[in-house]
């Protein structure tokens, strides 16, 4: 019987990485181009102005936060227009009456979504050493911090895909909660430089422990507890798979 659920894991898994594969031109090179330009206009035009940031170049200061905001906003996208799409277009229903988990279904959209999300940022890595020497100080802690922020977006676009009526739905949370998040989590800027107040405010965003954590992989340096920040991360994640599954074995707006 796991046999089978393996097998079908593996076919949702292929099935997602076919879909944004075919269309790379829309998927996977627009984050080239447009971390290119970050790197163009804020780490060589601003970045020469504002000279360095925790004791090191400001584009390598930003440099983290550029992969990672690439490998959140991916992450998410794909698993929230493929689990639309699939509900829409009452292919899901196909799933949901299948003799599979529910908890395999989910896996299968959210390791589509975190390929997806880290063949992003490795492309995104790879542009930014044009601009910048990149030294992983603590390697393990990278991919674990890249990997469980990619699992916890991919099913952050799960629920708001189950949530989603329409497909204008599926822009709300991107463009009203994740990128004001991403840009206030620390990408372009030391956390030691706001006032307290704000350094408080900016302890609610979880996009803050994610970057802080993934900048100290690189960089050796953070600006919250690392341990912390950590525990931060996994407690999102099972957060967000819980309600998932809950969403999903019940049923909740899986239909049109």
């Amino acid at each position: 019987m796991r046999h089978l659920y393996f097998i079908a894991f593996k076919s949702i898994v292929i099935k997602e990485i076919n879909r944004f594969s075919r269309i790379w031109v829309q998927t996977l090179l627009p984050p080239a181009i447009t971390m290119t330009l970050y790197f163009l206009i804020f780490g060589q035009l601003v970045g020469s102005r504002i000279g360095q940031m925790g004791g090191v170049s400001y584009m390598e200061f930003i440099a983290p936060g550029l992969i990672m905001m690439s490998v959140i906003t991916n992450s998410y996208s794909n698993v929230a227009s493929s689990f639309f799409s699939a509900k829409f277009q009452r292919n899901l229903e196909e799933l949901l009456v299948a003799p599979v988990p529910h908890y395999v279904m989910i896996a299968g959209y959210v390791a589509g979504g975190v390929t997806r999300g880290l063949l992003v940022g490795l492309i995104v890595t790879l542009v930014a050493m044009f601009f910048v020497d990149l030294h992983l100080q603590h390697p393990l802690l990278v991919v674990i911090t890249v990997f469980l922020t990619s699992v916890l977006f991919a099913l952050g676009g799960l629920i708001n895909a189950v949530f989603a009526r329409n497909f204008d739905d599926i822009s709300i949370i991107p463009t009203f909660v994740l990128t004001p998040l991403t840009y206030l989590g620390g990408v372009f800027y030391s956390l030691t430089l706001l006032p307290d107040f704000w350094r408080g405010v900016s302890a609610l965003n979880p996009i803050v422990y994610m970057i802080n954590v993934f900048r100290y992989g690189f960089l050796g340096f953070a600006d919250i507890s690392v341990g912390f920040s950590v525990s931060v991360i996994v407690g999102f994640c099972l957060g967000a798979w819980a309600l998932a599954y809950y969403l999903v074995s019940r049923g909740i707006g899986l239909r049109t």
